[in-house]
């Protein structure tokens, strides 16, 4: 039955019991109206309407539904989705809650292919940048430092003394071009492989930050695929990132377990928490590079507790 005459049906239902009421009841009215046949009037006409909207919403609840998932449906998260109605919730309401579900499985798909496509972009292009950094920035600093200390060691008092600060100058530039190298492009994770860049990415942040690092890494893992060591990587460090920049945190317990189908990692922080409407880019992309790689991303944050990111990556099926 389509919308329009389910609607009408439960209209007709309500007058028709009103109009059998009048009937058979024995009730009349007198003219002009006595007040005891006003208030009868009146009570009927109020329990008809709320028969009438009783119905009403029992049968547009459907639309409802559709209206707030509409207002909230995020296509970061996947798999939100509405019940299809039975035989009784109308071929309209049907068809569009159908109509609905396969629109939100087109728009994800679109979404996680032009999110792959974007972010493969985007880590070819930190790799591009990392190379150059190291071969013709890293390279000509060092060429800088030979030059600073033979000059340094053929100078006399104050100039050597000058020309030792510069060669102190120029080896913490050095430094700090090798630590971007590190950070636009993860060399250790290609070579080591991902418990190794891990355990290389927490160092470098408890050095650098004064946090408390506490690791704890599964032995065993099974072996992912490069894009998910990546992913795992990256939103290791985002979340490294946001416990120093953001959440004034101390201490933070980074562990990476498996289990029966995935490989999980936690990064939880003892910061100051954040709200879900306060979610900012970082996160967003966090989000993006889990439909990436096919995982299940979930944040937990209570402002003043700190806050929890779970990333669980299914493993490789075996043929």
């Amino acid at each position: 039955m389509s919308l329009f005459w389910r609607v009408f049906g439960l209209n007709a239902l309500v007058l028709g019991a009103a109009t059998a009421l009048l009937l058979w009841a024995p009730v009349t009215v007198s003219v002009p109206v006595l007040l005891t046949e006003a208030v009868i009037l009146v009570g009927g006409l109020a329990v008809m309407l709320v028969a009438n909207a009783a119905l009403l919403r029992w049968g547009l609840a459907p639309l409802g539904r559709l209206t707030r998932l509409m207002a909230t449906v995020d296509l970061l998260r996947p798999g939100q989705r509405l019940p299809v109605p039975g035989p009784g919730g109308g071929s309209e309401v049907t068809e569009l809650i159908r109509a609905f579900n396969a629109m939100l499985d087109r728009l994800e798909q679109e979404r996680a292919t032009s999110s792959a496509r974007a972010l493969l972009a985007q880590e070819s292009e930190r790799r591009r940048i990392a190379q150059e950094l190291h071969d013709e920035v890293g390279q000509s600093m060092t060429a800088i430092l030979l030059v600073l200390k033979r000059a340094a060691d053929a100078a006399q008092d104050p100039l050597r003394e000058e020309l030792h600060q510069a060669q102190e100058i120029t080896r913490e530039g050095l430094d700090e071009v090798r630590r971007l190298v590190r950070h636009l492009r993860p060399g250790v994770l290609d070579d080591l492989g991902l418990v190794s860049a891990l355990t290389s990415l927490t160092h470098n942040y408890a050095t650098h930050t004064g946090l408390h690092v506490v690791r704890s890494f599964d032995a065993g893992l099974p072996a992912l695929e490069q894009q998910a060591e990546l992913v795992l990587y990256r939103v290791a460090q985002e979340s490294l990132t946001n416990a120093a920049r953001h959440a004034d945190a101390e201490r933070v317990e980074v562990s990476l377990r498996r289990t029966e189908e995935a490989v999980v990692l936690e990064v939880t922080d003892d910061g100051r928490g954040i709200e879900a409407a306060c979610e900012g880019a970082g996160i967003r992309g966090m989000r993006e590079r889990a439909l990436l790689a096919g995982a299940a991303l979930l944040l937990t944050s209570t402002p003043g507790t700190g806050t929890r990111v779970r990333l669980t990556v299914p493993t490789p099926r075996k043929s």
